[in-house]
């Protein structure tokens, strides 16, 4: 825990804190409304840190779901720093959640230099209205919370999901008292990491959150009969924020031109 969270503050109770379930598979977000979520944050891939989901699962979930669908935006996994084609394909993919009755968007995006990208935020931000726009733990990897956090107020973010740059939520929890304040009733602060039954009250004592972020997942057994051990398609360590795997031009140039070789019969 950083030094700024040393000391003690009056623990809280709280009265009424919303639950948020982030969730990427149409069952489980009805398992979620059906344990007392009050919101889904629905996404792809999180073992990756999440990407924009199917807009078939987006449009079922909606349809299926009487509690608020936020959908996260995010064209792949890897860092926050995108390109114009990327800040096309997330804006392309807002304009097509209107339809579909989405109440929110959750939405990030840093410069090289680890700043909130502005400009980016507001293009996207401008995209959504009049939904909700969260602004993801992408705030988590700024180079400075306090700086970010003064430009999301400034681009009028409804919310912002973090751990308090920790760990955990529980480890930022002082954190994210101190951003909760100085946002006030202009930006809620989600908080969102690791959050559990174990440790959830705690949070809200120390970081007085009325909003939580959780995942609230248990080992799913397949149904499968048969199952073939040999082949796998999961990784076993997926790249870091800093890294990612991706097509690249000049790999599979070399693919084509091993094909070369190979004489049709």
């Amino acid at each position: 825990m950083e030094a700024a969270q040393a000391g003690t503050l009056t623990p809280r109770v709280s009265t009424s804190v919303l639950v948020e379930a982030c969730v990427d598979a149409i069952d489980a977000a009805i398992e979620a409304e059906q344990g007392g979520a009050a919101r889904i944050e629905l996404c792809g891939e999180l073992l990756q840190g999440g990407v924009t989901p199917s807009a078939g699962l987006i449009d079922i979930a909606c349809e299926r779901l009487s509690i608020p669908v936020f959908v996260l935006v995010r064209p792949r996994t890897g860092d926050f720093l995108y390109t114009a084609d990327e800040l096309n394909v997330m804006v392309r993919d807002i304009e097509m959640l209107k339809p579909l009755g989405v109440a929110g968007v959750v939405i990030g995006a840093l410069t090289a230099d680890g700043d909130v990208d502005v400009a980016t935020t507001r293009t996207l931000i401008d995209a959504a209205r009049p939904m909700q726009v969260t602004f993801h733990r992408a705030f988590d990897f700024a180079r400075d919370q306090d700086d970010a956090l003064a430009a999301l107020l400034d681009a009028s973010v409804d919310r912002v999901l973090t751990s308090g740059g920790a760990a955990t939520a529980l480890e930022g929890a002082l954190t994210l008292d101190r951003l909760r304040k100085r946002a006030g009733d202009k930006l809620t602060v989600l908080a969102g990491g690791k959050i559990t039954a174990s440790n959830v009250a705690e949070l809200v004592r120390v970081s007085g959150v009325r909003e939580v972020h959780v995942r609230a997942a248990l080992p799913l057994p397949s149904a499968m009969l048969f199952r073939r051990n040999t082949t796998s398609l999961s990784r076993v360590a997926p790249p870091g924020e800093y890294e990612r795997s991706a097509t690249r031009a000049d790999e599979l140039a070399r693919v084509v031109a091993s094909l070369s070789e190979v004489t049709t019969l």
